[in-house]
């Protein structure tokens, strides 16, 4: 996995990272505690790359990502991924999840079975648990069967998610649409 570089950008729930190559955005890396174990993170993920600063395709992204973590609606759908790495399902589950619009939500199960796949729900949980593109590829907006929130990898677990899923003002509970976030 070539990566020609990464760099921190600040959003509404903290320093975020990107990571780019001459196919697209390698990474994307939401926020740690701070922004130097953020720093720490990618540099973990990403070995080798320099920090350097972003070419204006990667500042126009990361401004995007930070415009949608603020409140603004955008799907992201049209930034560039290099999924050269990622394996055969999970690259069709990260695209499935790209179709979700901000504020909208799926079960895991929902995608598995948009994929072809319905007894896959586990499948697609460890997939979006291994996400490396969050929130282009927008995992908090799958939640569990019964309307409860499911887990989240990124730091703050669960409570990040619901966070991100409040600023784009989704609904969720037993059918999603008992209680605002």
């Amino acid at each position: 996995m070539e990566v020609t570089g990464f760099n921190l950008f600040d959003t509404a729930i903290g320093p975020c990272g990107i990571a780019w190559g001459e196919h697209g955005l390698k990474g994307v890396q939401l926020p740690e505690a701070d922004e130097a174990r953020t720093r720490v993170r990618m540099r973990r993920r990403f070995p080798g790359a320099p920090e350097v600063p972003p070419p204006p395709d990667v500042c126009a992204a990361a401004a995007r990502i930070a415009a949608l973590l603020g409140g603004e609606r955008d799907d992201l759908r049209d930034i560039g991924l290099d999924m050269s790495g990622v394996p055969s399902f999970e690259r069709r589950v990260y695209e499935c999840v790209r179709a979700i619009a901000p504020g909208e939500t799926l079960t895991y199960g929902e995608v598995a079975a948009r994929l072809g796949e319905p007894g896959a729900a586990r499948a697609v949980g460890q997939a979006l648990g291994r996400n490396p593109f969050a929130p282009i590829v927008p995992c908090h907006r799958v939640l569990a069967a019964d309307g409860r929130s499911g887990g989240f990898s990124a730091r703050g677990g669960v409570a990040t998610k619901l966070r991100m899923l409040q600023i784009e003002g989704a609904r969720i509970g037993a059918g999603r649409g008992l209680f605002d976030v």
